[in-house]
């Protein structure tokens, strides 16, 4: 695995826990929405007794179980690609590693808090990622 693979698998994680959010969030809506009745007199024998929204909740129980199981490995992760940074010898490319892959700035963004222009950031991440040493059994997502 490249060292730019490794570093970008937590951004990969973010991603992913946020459309689960996302998801979770529209069966809520679901969840509390109200049907309409009906009045007309069925009978199916097959019919399941428990209530309509019982489905959805169960939905969003697997959901916030599965998106909790995403943030723990998110934080391992983390911590474990925090600590291969800090490996790095150079103050400025350890740096552009954790603005750039611990909280997601933009190379614009970088440049402004380095003060120092994208063209510079570049080419200090490029160095800095030929300084990353993977680790050999890293967490994979």
């Amino acid at each position: 695995m490249t060292p730019k693979a490794y570093l970008n698998q937590a951004y990969r994680l973010e991603q992913r826990i946020r459309l689960h959010q996302e998801e979770l969030e529209n069966l809520r809506m679901l969840a509390s929405s109200v049907g309409s009745p009906g009045f007309e007199e069925h009978y199916n024998p097959n019919r399941p007794n428990d209530a309509p929204f019982v489905k959805t909740l169960d939905r969003i129980w697997e959901k916030e179980k599965k998106v909790n199981e995403e943030l723990c490995l998110l934080l391992q992760l983390k911590d474990e690609i925090q600590s291969v940074i800090d490996q790095v010898d150079n103050m400025d490319e350890r740096l552009i590693l954790t603005y750039r892959y611990l909280k997601n700035y933009t190379w614009m963004r970088i440049g402004d808090e380095l003060s120092a222009d994208e063209r510079t950031i570049r080419r200090w991440h490029s160095r800095a990622l030929s300084h990353v040493k993977v680790p050999k059994n890293p967490t994979m997502i």
